[in-house]
């Protein structure tokens, strides 16, 4: 018992994939997945700073690298599923917190319980900090989901997935970052060589317009 047990649970994390049960031509775990939204969260908030935003890196980066830790006691789920409704996901973020603090309570010193019950929590608030993480957790599920139609993927889910992440990017866009992200990274994105989806472009182009 003890924090052995929370150092051995962090391999736990290299060998839960993300949605499961749908072929994919490439694998991507809950690990790969919290360190890649972490740096996409740096870039992200360089970008604010520099247009003057102040942010509290520590929050940032405490934000972004446990977002997903819950996780290790529920397993990931599909995000359209997660999506589906708002209370929905209230509850799987209710239930995923639940189990991390019975966790938290029962593995780690009382003088550090308080520490990791906040840093275990539901990161996605409404500080800068919490828009950043927001952001960049779809930025890489956007990603994730164009590898798989860039290679042909014929399961419909992924570009469900494309479409809810983009959806929520485009949310943000009052944010400089996001600003940068549409104007600067997207395109090079699209103009990348892939196999011909018919829909993308025309969907990519209807969420950014239907967001402005």
């Amino acid at each position: 018992m003890g924090i052995h047990h929370y150092f051995k649970s962090l391999s736990d994390m290299e060998k839960l994939y993300r949605c499961p049960g749908k072929f994919k031509y490439n694998e991507h775990t809950v690990a790969a997945h919290s360190f890649k939204v972490t740096k996409i969260a740096q870039f992200l908030g360089t970008v604010e700073e520099y247009h003057g935003k102040t942010l509290d890196w520590k929050s940032l980066y405490e934000k972004a690298l446990n977002h997903d830790y819950p996780e290790i006691f529920t397993g990931d789920i599909k995000t359209p599923v997660k999506y589906a409704s708002s209370e929905l996901n209230r509850l799987f973020s209710q239930v995923e917190e639940e189990m991390a603090h019975k966790f938290v309570t029962a593995e780690f010193p009382a003088e550090f319980q308080e520490v990791y019950l906040d840093r275990f929590k539901e990161g996605k608030d409404d500080t800068l900090e919490g828009n950043i993480l927001s952001v960049a957790d779809k930025i890489d599920l956007l990603y994730e989901s164009f590898g798989e139609i860039q290679k042909g993927n014929p399961e419909p889910i992924f570009l469900e997935i494309y479409q809810e992440a983009l959806t929520t990017i485009v949310k943000f866009n009052d944010m400089d970052s996001v600003q940068f992200f549409l104007s600067n990274v997207l395109p090079d994105m699209l103009a990348e060589k892939f196999i011909p989806h018919s829909e993308l472009s025309k969907i990519t182009k209807n969420l950014i317009a239907d967001g402005d």
